[in-house]
């Protein structure tokens, strides 16, 4: 699926599915698809992606799905791995956990030449639409489930990192319990305080402070190890914690260390076993980030010289007569790194002794090309595009680079793309030596995103009011084929992947005060006020498209109704108690809300006057009201999208809302606490305007949500 070198020397990702039938393997393939595409837009997967080589074991099953799915008393099944839910069908262990025959798991990671357990990890998907997953020797996760594509690079993150779940929790829904224990040997769970922690530089001391990638500022949060209280963790929400969201700093730097780890950083060189002559070039070839180019430094004796990136020419030297030692260091600058020890265990060298008696006889090596980024896929904005040649000890063979036919950047063996400006589109890279020429395409036309929501109360442009729960749907398009990655955030939190909704990849996102819970996780929960929703996607190629927003407001739901009138009530309706609802319904004479109680009007129309008087609550959404209005001292009053036809007195309410209406007689607002809010939404109003109503007419008059907060 994806080779970037000799599997000897690089990261192997190796995928294979459980209860997969001969006719659902086109099944499989799209599920490695989408849980591919969607770590690849996870830091550090996404700037280390040329470090992995990726396979894909098609294993053909007898039976399709994998036992214990989703109870115990589910289908026991025959299959290759004989993966199942329950920790393989064991009423001791919990519903979510697949494990599987880690012997049969390794005998078919064994058919990948050049793979061992040491440069190799094992993804096993089972054929399953449940939750479910596990990150012990071997990851695993269900193939198809709404959030499955997340559950792999959380597992990974046990498997290959040696993370730790930041779970408050073990049974969910059921609170973890106080830890007290010792200092946990987890570099990202701690008992220190942040002061202790700076003190004794100890645990994640270097990114106190600092904004998370996950969301929030990096400081010490209560919970994980999957208790409740008694023991800290560095984001209020990550990966290890919450899927969707990214890895925060302290686990990414940890990701970044394992992963090279897993590789050849110096994949070869010139060789170092004997003496060699000063009358030649040397080389090392490191590994390829996308993101960026290693560092390649270069010392004769001990003192640091100019090489040519990743060659050194030692006749440019003028070395005295003898022996001389040279030494060429190969260091990753990445910024995701900040511990001294991690970035020494991604560092490696490389070191010759030159003889300047010795003379290098001809080796007969040709410049040509030997390997480069893959041309089979589109290059994203950001990329370092590189090529390996041959390694002629004469000479240093010259790329010539040209985009969209113009020769661009130097002679050497990669390329960054940031550094030229690229305009929006697509363009033609090539890198030619000798007869030799490779192509690809450039993509920098970032996705594009769209948003559905559901019908509000009233909107004006991308501002929308809702009085309860709301939906969000969030598609990706763009130019170019492959899978396009959406994502939000809510009032500048983390980014969350957009995954539909944990039930279905066919729902839309739901938001709502409580939450909602399901298999004892909330999720989608949105505390009532004003919120700014970004949203943004990242294509095939990386690219990231620009974050755009709405914004949100939520106010409070109307009371529960204890009569509910339709249809037509001819005469006067008079509400002395309780909360009376009018669903769409015709009243022809005035309406009086007295002391204590409450009118909702949704839809319908009010032929004659409104009156309340000290009421708990008057909600009038989208209703026509062809008399006057008249509120004084009520609790909680809602004007949103009514039309209005006669005068309007607001006086003495509490923080009332006239929002997205028509007022078409004279309005006049005095004592109310605070002045009415528009939430963003403008009103139209005919008349005239006095008092806190006076400058309505003017546009948003929005307030800041906690006027909202007190209905």
């Amino acid at each position: 699926m994806q080779v970037t070198g000799a599997s000897e020397k690089r990261f192997n990702l190796i995928i294979m599915g459980d209860g997969y039938t001969e006719a659902e393997q086109d099944k499989f393939r799209q599920d490695v698809d989408r849980h591919l595409n969607v770590m690849w837009s996870i830091e550090p997967y996404k700037s280390y992606r040329n470090y992995l080589n990726v396979y894909r074991i098609d294993i053909v099953s007898g039976e399709s799905g994998i036992s214990c799915d989703p109870d115990l008393t589910s289908p026991r099944k025959t299959t290759p791995l004989s993966m199942g839910f329950w920790g393989r069908c064991n009423a001791g262990s919990v519903q979510r956990l697949i494990t599987m025959d880690n012997g049969a798991a390794i005998r078919y990671a064994d058919l990948v030449a050049g793979t061992v357990s040491g440069n190799r990890q094992i993804l096993a998907l089972g054929n399953s639409g449940t939750y479910g997953g596990a990150g012990g020797t071997y990851a695993t996760a269900s193939g198809s489930n709404a959030m499955s594509a997340l559950i792999s690079p959380h597992e990974i993150g046990h498997s290959l990192g040696g993370l730790q779940d930041e779970y408050d929790y073990y049974q969910r829904g059921v609170p973890g319990g106080h830890y007290s224990g010792a200092e946990p040997s987890s570099a990202h769970h701690t008992l220190l305080t942040e002061q202790a922690m700076r003190e004794q530089q100890r645990k994640w001391w270097r990114w106190l402070g600092e904004p998370s990638e996950s969301g929030g500022t990096i400081g010490r949060h209560e919970g994980g190890l999957y208790y409740t209280t008694g023991v800290w963790r560095p984001s209020a929400h990550s990966i290890m914690k919450s899927l969707g969201y990214y890895y925060d700093q302290v686990s990414r730097e940890i990701m970044v260390q394992k992963i090279t780890a897993k590789t050849m950083l110096i994949q070869d060189a010139t060789p170092s076993d004997a003496p060699v002559g000063a009358d030649r070039v040397l080389w090392v070839e490191p590994m390829r980030p996308v993101s960026h180019g290693l560092l390649t430094t270069w010392t004769v004796d001990g003192k640091e010289v100019s090489g040519d990136r990743d060659t050194l020419d030692l006749r440019t030297l003028g070395l005295t007569p003898g022996t001389h030692t040279v030494t060429a260091t190969v260091s990753d600058p990445t910024e995701y790194v900040r511990d001294p020890a991690i970035r020494a265990a991604m560092t490696r060298t490389r070191t010759w002794t030159v003889d300047t008696t010795i003379t290098t006889p001809p080796d007969g090596v040709a410049p040509a090309f030997v390997s480069s980024r893959p041309t089979d896929r589109p290059v994203g904005r950001d990329e370092v595009v590189y090529v390996e040649t041959t390694h002629p000890a004469a000479g240093i063979p010259e790329i010539a680079w040209k985009l969209d036919g113009r020769s661009v950047g130097g002679k050497g063996g990669d390329l960054d793309l940031k550094t030229l400006d690229l305009a929006s589109g697509t363009h033609t890279l090539t890198a030619s030596l000798g007869d030799q020429t490779l192509t690809w395409t450039i993509d920098t036309a970032p996705p594009a995103t769209a948003y559905e929501l559901s019908r509000p109360l009233v909107r004006s442009g991308d501002t929308y009011v809702y009085n309860g729960p709301f939906t969000m749907r969030l598609t990706g398009t763009d130019d170019k084929d492959g899978y396009v990655v959406s994502e939000s955030r809510v009032n500048g939190d983390g980014w969350f992947n957009y995954f539909g909704w944990p039930t279905s990849s066919e729902l839309p996102w739901t938001f709502s005060e409580a939450g909602t819970t399901i298999d004892g996780l909330v999720y989608g929960k949105l505390p009532r006020g004003r919120h700014t929703i970004e949203y943004r996607s990242i294509d095939a190629s990386g690219n990231y498209g620009a974050a755009k927003d709405f914004t949100v407001t939520t106010i409070a739901p109307p009371p529960a109704c204890t009569r509910t009138i339709t249809g037509t009530h001819r005469g006067a309706l008079t509400v002395s108690d309780g909360v009376t609802c009018l669903d769409d319904a015709r009243v022809t004479g005035p309406v009086g809300v007295q002391k204590g109680a409450s009118l909702v009007v949704t839809g319908g129309h009010l032929s004659g006057t409104l009156t309340a008087g000290q009421a708990a609550a008057v909600h009038l959404l989208g209703t026509r009201m062809d008399g006057a209005l008249t509120a004084d001292r009520t609790r909680s009053l809602q004007i949103v999208g009514a039309d209005i036809r006669g005068a309007a007195a607001l006086t003495r309410n509490e923080a009332p809302i006239l929002s997205g209406s028509t007022v078409k007689g004279a309005i006049v607002c005095t004592g109310n606490t605070p002045a009415p809010a528009d939430l963003g939404v403008p009103n139209k109003l005919s008349g005239t305007g006095a008092g806190q109503c006076a400058d309505l007419r003017h546009g948003p008059k929005g307030k800041a949500y906690e006027a909202i907060l007190a209905q």
